[in-house]
């Protein structure tokens, strides 16, 4: 029995962004340690739209991406010709992304496939005369490949895929017109099991804080898989009441129970080393910390006029800086607006957009606290990358957030602005309340191993081994 992994959407989300979001940072956290847990019995996939399939690749090549996009290239290291070669891939990107939803992602389709067929046709002429040199193994069909364990990258899983096979969707794919169809297609009849891990369902009960396109896309996507899937898994609680919640309106029969997983803690592998100075001349100590795109369901409003009551009541001295750590998003031009404004109230507002791990290292470490008042959430990895850290996390009372921070945030309600500005100062000023709630996170908060994700996942699929 092999699981095999669609990663097709990390791929695909690499082309319009440079840095990581949420989503992608957990299922690349989640396919490490399914690697690590199963060995030869996972594998991964991508989508070939020239041939309307699923193509094996190494799990190599999706490191090689993910830390690509983890430490992006120095542009003082950067040949010109790279450099100018970037520079218009940065206009044409922000270019696309002025376009709706529902035209940008058919163009992002469109180049990825036309990436895939150059691909193909450099690897055609690269290994021609390779292949006709090598034509008695050929002959011997996939079975050679079967008995020496190893799947040659870029196989087609219709000569691969085994009847007991599951496909796990732990991403975000529904960028896809036709997933589903599409799924169909490329097992060319091999009876597999589906898998699906969700998220939230944000642009489903929530619309309000999305892009209309992600809104019409996602809809489609979630109402057409999701009751197909053989296995759903969700992130959170909150996140697997909402499923339910919308399979019992909408009268939809799911195939078998919502299973959660516990959601790993920080991120594999050795931590960044810590950038050799905080941006923008931040002191240590001496500021607050929001790290998450910016955008309106994060909340940031609520961030900004907290601190302009603050400067107001007690004068810029006495207020910490205030740091937005992340790249920009939808449906905050009015903020952004207001920040420019305001000239970032005054020098107390620093904006770090797209940080590399470096700099959040360095802004996690030596912030006072970190702030958290989203409106609705999926699990809420800021919080407990704050924790992890050793640093209070002032947090949402919504959704998933305290299964996120458990006993060692403190909550606000994030539509009560009066309510949750106290909290704030207190934690502006009360030297003894960071004190205090930093040795609780040090001597209670028990960091959860993504291996333990992989476990409780593959055992659901009856794949855990021993």
């Amino acid at each position: 029995m092999t699981l095999w992994l669609d990663v097709e959407d990390l791929f695909h989300y690499a082309l319009r962004n440079p840095r990581p979001s949420g989503i992608q940072r957990l299922s690349f956290e989640l396919y490490g340690g399914l690697q690590d847990l199963l060995g030869k019995d996972v594998r991964f996939c991508r989508h070939d739209p020239v041939g309307d399939s699923l193509r094996a690749v190494p799990w190599e090549a999706v490191q090689h991406l993910f830390s690509g996009m983890l430490e992006p290239a120095s542009p003082n290291r950067m040949s010109a010709g790279a450099a100018k070669g970037r520079a218009r891939r940065g206009l044409v990107r922000s270019f696309a992304e002025r376009l709706p939803l529902a035209m940008r992602d058919p163009l992002f389709q469109a180049a990825a496939a036309q990436r895939t067929a150059l691909a193909a046709q450099r690897a055609a002429l690269s290994h021609g005369g390779r292949m006709l040199r090598a034509t008695p193994s050929l002959l011997r069909g996939p079975a050679c490949h079967a008995a020496s364990g190893k799947i040659p990258p870029g196989e087609d899983l219709r000569s691969l895929a085994r009847p007991g096979d599951v496909l796990g969707v732990l991403g975000s794919p529904w960028f896809h017109m036709d997933y589903s169809g599409f799924i169909v297609r490329a097992m060319g009849g091999t009876p597999i099991q589906t898998a699906l891990l969700v998220y939230d369902l944000i642009p489903l009960v929530r619309p309000e804080w999305c892009d209309a396109g992600l809104v019409r896309v996602f809809s489609r996507w979630f109402c057409d898989f999701a009751p197909r899937a053989d296995h759903l898994f969700a992130i959170s609680d909150a996140t697997a009441r909402d499923i339910e919640a919308w399979a019992a309106r909408d009268g939809v029969a799911l195939k078998q129970p919502i299973h959660t997983l516990p959601i790993g803690t920080g991120f594999s592998g050795p931590r960044a080393e810590a950038a050799p100075a905080l941006p923008a001349g931040l002191e240590s100590g001496r500021y607050a910390l929001v790290v998450s795109t910016i955008e309106a369901r994060k909340n940031h409003l609520l961030a900004f006029r907290a601190w302009r009551r603050m400067l107001d009541e007690m004068g810029p001295e006495e207020v910490p800086t205030l740091v937005f750590a992340g790249r920009i998003g939808w449906l905050v031009q009015d903020l952004m607006q207001q920040i420019e404004n305001s000239g970032h109230l005054g020098g107390k507002l620093v904006v770090v957009p797209d940080p590399t791990d470096a700099e959040l290292v360095a802004l996690y470490r030596h912030c006072r606290f970190t702030l958290f008042p989203s409106l609705y959430e999926g699990w809420g990895l800021p919080v407990t990358e704050s924790l992890s850290f050793g640093k209070l996390c002032i947090a949402s009372d919504r959704t998933s957030l305290p299964e996120a921070g458990g006993r060692f945030c403190l909550y606000i309600d994030p539509e009560n602005f009066t309510d949750a500005t106290e909290v704030i100062r207190r934690a502006c000023t009360d030297d003894s309340l960071i004190a205090e709630r930093e040795a609780a996170i040090r001597n209670g908060f028990q960091p959860v191993p993504w291996r333990r994700s992989a476990e409780v996942l593959a055992g659901h699929l009856g794949m855990l081994p021993g």
